[in-house]
């Protein structure tokens, strides 16, 4: 029989929990920078040494950081159902934990790009400097979706969406678009659940279940429900 299809679509909140801060939060890894000198074509052209500064801060945390119970109780719903995920993270703790399909909307910190070729994307386990370049010899840059920038994987993402049989969502104000509208493209009919802390305002999407509880708790207990029906 084949296996119902799950869309997961991750935020800022299942990775919170490993250890890695999120812009918004108070005293967050992004204090004392202005965003958009740091995540905008604007400031990587005013200043690319700080800018690559900041994300090679960001990678060395990485490092530091592991799974956590939500990540992990992901991968054991690949037992029943055919799970992707599509997450607006750029950490690599869903694909650590063992998840074997991700989408990552706004780019993957352990990956660099060409700055004259998109398309030439390099895997990058340290730290990017000036000088740094492609095999065209431009400058390499963080191969992160920036303020400003389109996100070239959103119409694969609403692809999935519109194929979901359960829609999950997790740890995300669902402010953020294009991502936040992903839910929208899932069929009126089909399960939606969202797990955080805070509840997000979803207008207009019927059938939507909200756990309020850190991903940790939520997730392992929709994971649990769902692996008896």
């Amino acid at each position: 029989m084949k296996k119902k299809k799950i869309i997961v679509l991750t935020g800022a909140g299942i990775s919170a929990e490993s250890g890695i801060a999120t812009f918004r939060d108070a005293g967050g890894l992004w204090e004392g920078h202005d965003i958009m000198e740091v995540a905008s074509p604007e400031g990587w052209r005013k200043n690319k040494a700080l800018v690559l500064d900041f994300y090679n801060k960001r990678r060395a945390q990485l490092k530091t950081c592991v799974p956590n119970a939500a990540h992990l109780a992901l991968v054991e719903l690949e037992q029943a159902y055919d799970v992707h995920i599509i997450t607006q993270n750029v950490d690599d703790l869903h694909e650590r934990a063992g998840s074997k399909n991700v989408l990552h909307l706004h780019g993957e910190l352990k990956k660099v790009r060409s700055t004259v070729d998109p398309n030439l994307i390099y895997d990058w386990d340290k730290d990017v400097n000036i000088g740094d370049v492609c095999e065209k010899g431009s400058q390499l840059r963080p191969h992160i979706v920036w303020f400003g920038e389109d996100v070239p994987l959103i119409g694969k993402a609403a692809e999935l969406s519109a194929k979901a049989d359960i829609f999950i969502i997790i740890g995300t104000s669902l402010v953020v678009y294009p991502a936040a509208g992903l839910v929208g493209y899932a069929h009126y009919s089909i399960p939606k659940i969202v797990i955080d802390n805070n509840k997000p305002i979803l207008h207009n999407i019927d059938n939507v279940r909200f756990v309020i509880e850190p991903a940790t708790i939520g997730v392992r207990n929709i994971v649990n429900q769902l692996l008896t029906e």
